[in-house]
């Protein structure tokens, strides 16, 4: 899943970088609140982490804009402000969790997946897709009993196909859910990386999963009946 984090605290923003990616999320970073603002406005994320107290525009006010935008992206809020009438005021904006600084990243992490779980309706940490299942706490990727090893860069587009079942996912949405912000969307990796994933994931089996439709771009199904 791609996640945005707004921080202008670049240990902070550094350290949540590199803990996110290691949990196979795809991270961008904005430093400022008007640059943050413009990146979740311009691109599609899964999660904003968003601290309060930014240079150009601070989080309450950036909030309140994406709320007002119509735009329901799940937001957690991180601010050293620890004082009830500050998270009312994140909590009035919109926010969907308030965590006061400093935090352990295992406690963010737990936040991070509780709210994707809730704003997904999703009451579970497995996804499962025909005889495919995907763990998203110890990133196994398992199919017929069989345990298939994915990278971390195979395993984010995986976990988005299984996210998005028989639905068409074009290479523009592949692009701005599973590369961050600085992906070349002009050259062929998404093709070739779904080409990695079909070997690992298709190949011995005689129901195929992972479908191309010519020219717009591919789709998890069971048969080749859309």
């Amino acid at each position: 899943m791609k996640v945005l984090v707004v921080e202008d605290e670049q240990k902070v923003a550094n350290f949540l970088q590199k803990g996110l990616k290691e949990e196979q999320f795809v991270v961008d970073v904005a430093y400022d609140g008007l640059e943050g603002e413009a990146m979740a406005l311009e691109n599609e994320y899964d999660l904003i982490l968003l601290d309060v107290m930014l240079p150009g525009k601070d989080g309450v006010a950036i909030l309140e804009t994406l709320r007002a935008r119509k735009l329901e992206i799940p937001v957690i809020m991180l601010t050293a402000k620890d004082m009830v009438v500050d998270k009312l005021k994140g909590f009035e904006a919109g926010c969907d969790d308030y965590i006061p600084k400093p935090f352990s990243f295992e406690e963010l992490l737990a936040r991070v997946r509780a709210v994707l779980r809730r704003h997904s309706g999703a009451g579970t940490n497995v996804l499962n897709f025909a005889d495919l299942t995907l763990d998203l706490i110890s990133h196994k990727v398992i199919r017929g009993g069989k345990e298939i090893e994915l990278t971390a860069k195979e395993y984010s587009l995986m976990e988005y196909l299984m996210r998005n079942p028989n639905r068409v996912l074009t290479r523009t949405m592949i692009t701005q859910h599973v590369w961050d912000y600085n992906f070349d969307s002009f050259t062929n990796v998404i093709d070739v990386y779904v080409n990695y994933l079909r070997n690992k994931v298709d190949r011995g089996f005689s129901q195929k999963l992972i479908h191309t439709v010519r020219g717009v771009g591919y789709i998890l199904k069971e048969s080749d009946k859309q």
